[in-house]
């Protein structure tokens, strides 16, 4: 679900390490949100994350 659907941003996984360092995996998530937006001239839900919302990629529904 942690997908958007403009730019695709998605998850990403690396490494936690910490003080003692003992490494653990851990993901980084985008902030993604469900927006009813115009696409293709009708509006419908989609998954769109906060940077694409602020920089007008997206144009919402009313």
């Amino acid at each position: 679900m942690a997908k958007c659907e403009v730019c695709g941003k998605g998850v990403t996984f690396g490494i936690k390490v910490s003080h003692s360092h003992r490494r653990t995996n851990r993901m980084w998530k985008p902030n993604v949100k469900r927006v009813k937006a115009v696409v293709n001239g009708t509006p419908t839900h989609v998954y769109v994350c906060t940077r694409c919302l602020r920089s007008g990629k997206v144009q919402r529904a009313v």
